[in-house]
């Protein structure tokens, strides 16, 4: 469900623009994507687990906002994010 504290220092560090980058738009969406791609593994098994699906839903809301102003300010590099996450849009 939620990240260890290993595997989210590895997507911040693969993600970052700079170093002790953490609340840059692409290490939010990185972070955001891992989180989701769990909870979808959980869902295969729990199936009427409708409170995380709840959570799920705000993540990937949380997500398309953060993807949407990334794409308003700088198109280059929502491009380049998208496809280095293969997030299909």
């Amino acid at each position: 469900m939620s990240l260890n504290a290993g595997r989210k220092a590895e997507v911040i560090k693969s993600y970052a623009t700079k170093s002790g980058d953490t609340g840059s738009p692409e290490v939010q969406v990185a972070i955001l994507t891992e989180r989701i791609t769990s909870l979808t593994e959980h869902f295969k098994a729990h199936v009427k687990d409708n409170h995380s699906r709840r959570g799920l839903l705000k993540m990937v809301s949380q997500r398309r906002q953060l993807l949407d102003y990334l794409r308003r300010k700088d198109e280059a590099r929502y491009k380049t994010l998208i496809e280095k996450l293969g997030i299909r849009r």
